[in-house]
């Protein structure tokens, strides 16, 4: 028995019901023009993942009821192939007098123009950025189905994502006499996600004894990115097959069965190194998030420095250089050397590229006030008034053009309050809002080493990259008169806020107790401007976003 499937590792929009059904269908008849039998979809690929409150209403729900059954007939005149979709369904339930609505996380499998079977997510994740139990009853059954016809047909036991990470559903669908599993997922990308699943599903592979294929999603959603790398496991854990990441494909396993059981066959993409997944998951995270929602283009603020000139160049592999602008906006304490990077790098990337000094502007706010700071010494307000000003022109020129303003502020000014309200915190998208500094300058670095989209070799100057950080707010600052070393300051963050690590066992690493104090502290006391932040790209496996959910005000210290 030879026995073909697909996997359409898909790009699919939240809500777009019709969009992503056609898209489904499209896959489907291309698998069948391929001789495929079994097509399968990620996790919630007919509404797109993840829905959130749209899941509480019962009109979307219903929408998606109709919508599936639709595309089932769509399908109809696809012989012999079999098509698994993910789905929210439920519906109405009387419980002890009182109505209640049972939403499941659901995949059904449709064969020319009919629901054959239907499976319901047993584990519901609700830790990182899931909140799945917010949403979704769990179900309790399990579904195996059939692949093709007579003595050769394959039996498939189907699991959703979570599932697969405990062993009991996989363990009742072979029970149930499964000879593959099945696996469609929706799982959020961070650093090393992509090898982790597949160490977990090879475990899950061998406790079983039976091959098992992964069905990912591919895409950005507000502030996740789902990265494909669908794969395919043989029955010992070793990969029989792995999809490119970051793009959208059909890709094709082929499944013999002989004498020593279920063997499997596909193209094996190269692995990748963490900086180029990482590099791949923010151009792929831009351009979604830009593209799905419907702006023309994107401009930022290009100050000279390493955070605005990484922004840059991720904006235009994400878009191309027609669709992004860089606006120079000089103070009284710019240095001469941030413009004329700035001017060589916009030119290097073909962007448009404005210089709008921001001094009159200074000026008048320094008068205006001047009758009530008679008296008190210049310190951060000052500082703030030049990142107003800045903020206030990006955000007209967006109003005005359209185009959406990219902030540039990185995880570790995020963390510390090293950043502004209103000022360079304005803006609609936060594109390394998860990067520490220090990734910052390694993945600047391996941007100038490595072209992927042929947007330019070496777009960043190596002046940037190379001295020392500074906010240029007043004469001669850098970040360091403020903050810690940033090799100190981030390995504490990810020890403190990623990894929730003690202050005692920080210290017991061997950092000063005065730098974990500051550092922590400052964790602690800005958590209101990280509430008026933009939404940025999760990269890492906790970000401030979904993953950090802290009261503004606390008053307890550890």
């Amino acid at each position: 028995m030879t026995l073909k499937l697909c996997i359409a590792q898909l790009n699919f929009v939240v809500g777009d019901l019709e969009g992503n059904a056609q898209k489904i269908v499209q896959a489907a008849q291309q698998a069948h023009a391929r001789g495929a039998q079994l097509l399968l979809t990620p996790e919630l690929s007919l509404c797109g993942y993840a829905a959130e409150d749209l899941f509480l209403r019962p009109a979307f729900i219903q929408a998606c009821d109709d919508a599936l059954i639709s595309m089932a007939a769509r399908m109809a005149d696809l012989k012999g192939l079999s098509v698994v979709v993910g789905h929210p369904t439920g519906g109405d339930q009387r419980t002890r007098s009182v109505s209640t609505s049972l939403r499941y996380n659901a995949a059904s499998v449709l064969r020319e123009g009919q629901v054959v079977a239907h499976y319901a997510k047993r584990e519901l994740p609700n830790y990182q950025v899931f909140d799945e139990r917010r949403y979704f009853t769990p179900g309790d059954g399990v579904c195996v189905f059939e692949v093709g016809a007579g003595s050769d047909a394959l039996r498939v036991g189907l699991l959703i994502c979570e599932d697969a990470w405990f062993e009991a559903p996989a363990r009742a669908a072979s029970a149930a006499g499964a000879e593959l599993l099945a696996v469609i997922n929706a799982s959020p990308f961070h650093i090393g996600k992509g090898y982790e699943r597949e160490a977990v599903m090879a475990q899950r592979a061998r406790a079983c004894d039976l091959p098992l294929v992964y069905a990912h999603l591919v895409g950005g959603q507000d502030e996740v990115v789902f990265e494909g790398h669908s794969f395919a496991l043989a029955a010992d854990g070793a990969v029989a097959g792995r999809a490119p990441s970051f793009r959208e494909d059909l890709f094709e396993i082929t499944l013999q069965r002989g004498a020593s059981g279920l063997q499997l066959a596909a193209s094996v993409e190269p692995q990748r190194s963490p900086l180029a997944d990482l590099w791949d998951a923010l151009v792929l995270g831009v351009r979604d998030y830009i593209e799905k929602n419907r702006f023309p283009g994107a401009l930022l603020g290009l100050s000279g420095g390493i955070d605005s000139a990484l922004v840059l160049a991720l904006a235009v592999d994400a878009l191309g250089p027609q669709r992004v602008r860089a606006v120079m906006m000089p103070s009284p304490y710019t240095a001469d050397i941030s413009w004329i990077d700035a001017r060589d790098m916009a030119q290097r990337l073909g962007v448009r590229y404005d210089e709008i000094s921001i001094v009159p502007e200074f000026e008048a706010f320094n008068e205006s006030l001047a009758a009530e700071f008679a008296g008190l010494p210049l310190d951060a307000t000052e500082e703030n008034i030049q990142a107003r000003i800045r903020g206030t022109l990006l955000m007209a020129l967006s109003n005005k053009l359209g185009s959406i303003v990219l902030t540039t502020g990185n995880k570790s000014e995020m963390a510390t309050g090293y950043c502004t309200l209103y000022g360079d915190m304005a803006g609609g998208f936060a594109v390394i809002k998860d990067l520490a500094k220090t990734t910052v300058f390694k993945l600047a670095r391996w941007r100038n080493q490595n072209d992927p989209f042929g947007t330019g070799v070496e777009p960043i100057p190596e002046r940037i990259i190379t001295r020392p950080p500074s906010a240029e707010l007043r004469p001669d600052q850098t970040d360091q008169d403020s903050l810690p070393p940033y090799e100190v300051l981030d390995a504490i963050l990810e020890r403190y806020m990623e990894n929730d690590q003690s202050i005692e066992s920080i210290i017991a690493d061997g950092f000063a107790p005065a730098d974990v104090e500051k550092v922590t502290r400052l964790i602690k006391i800005n958590e209101y401007k990280r509430r008026q932040s933009p939404v940025g790209i999760r990269v890492t496996h906790r970000s401030f976003g979904k993953d950090w959910r802290y009261p503004i005000t606390n008053r307890f210290r550890a």
